[in-house]
């Protein structure tokens, strides 16, 4: 059984910076990208970025090019979302989730196993 378990969120104010993780157990990891998405309500999840477990490609939501930094830890089966610069529109419940395909999607529908979720509120 797959299982993605998030941490790190939290309140910040405006300028500031967070660390989420995502620890992933059940799934090999040999091509599976991981992803990064928010939600806001009940608008639908909005890819933030991606990574593949192997090799350097990572791709990143416009809104976020330049603050965020996806990265992942092998021995530890560990992504991370580094979080700088937050800003107010940078609210939501951020969720980590993993693909059976070899491709950084950024749409939803295109993972199947997903965390609990994480609030993190950035305060203006």
């Amino acid at each position: 059984q797959v299982q993605l378990v998030e941490s790190g969120g939290g309140l910040v104010q405006a300028g500031g910076s967070l660390r989420l993780s995502c620890v992933v157990s059940g799934r090999t990891f040999s091509s599976s990208p991981m992803g990064w998405f928010r939600q806001v309500s009940a608008k639908e999840r909005e890819f933030v970025a991606g990574i593949k477990w192997y090799g350097d490609s990572t791709r990143y939501a416009d809104s976020v090019k330049g603050r965020f930094t996806i990265s992942r830890d092998y021995g530890r089966n560990t992504v991370y979302l580094q979080m700088n610069n937050l800003k107010p529109d940078d609210t939501a419940v951020y969720y980590c989730a993993s693909s059976g395909t070899s491709v950084i999607h950024t749409t939803a529908r295109m993972y199947d196993y997903w965390g609990q979720g994480t609030q993190v509120t950035v305060s203006s």
